[in-house]
């Protein structure tokens, strides 16, 4: 309901029963609430940041484990074909090689 003051009918004298009266106070209460949603919103968004990097390194583990697992294959394969015995039983073979004999070895002296 709208009440008049006492004295002429202007319209600034008119007063409504929830007149909005900003005070000081009201102004801190505004503040902390913006200040309250963007730390929510700071947090919601640190959140998701991290559990995708931490998917992504989880991924990237999983793909370190795959390459280890092919760089030991690997190393053991090349141990398997570098063998001493193998070499030499191709170079006989293939290459048709030979260790010489005494006879046809030199000795060079400095």
């Amino acid at each position: 309901m709208v009440e008049r003051t006492s004295g002429s009918p202007s319209r600034s004298q008119w007063q409504w029963p929830f007149r909005l009266r900003l005070t000081f106070l009201h102004g801190v209460i505004l503040a902390m609430l913006l200040l309250v949603i963007f730390s929510a919103l700071g947090v919601i968004s640190t959140a998701y940041h991290t559990r995708s990097q931490y998917a992504r390194l989880q991924t990237m583990e999983h793909k370190h484990d795959q390459l280890q697992t092919v760089w030991s294959r690997l190393l053991l394969e090349e141990s398997t074909w570098s063998t001493p015995s193998r070499i030499e039983n191709l170079a006989r073979d293939r290459l048709e090689m030979h260790v010489p004999d005494v006879h046809h070895t030199r000795v060079m002296r400095p």
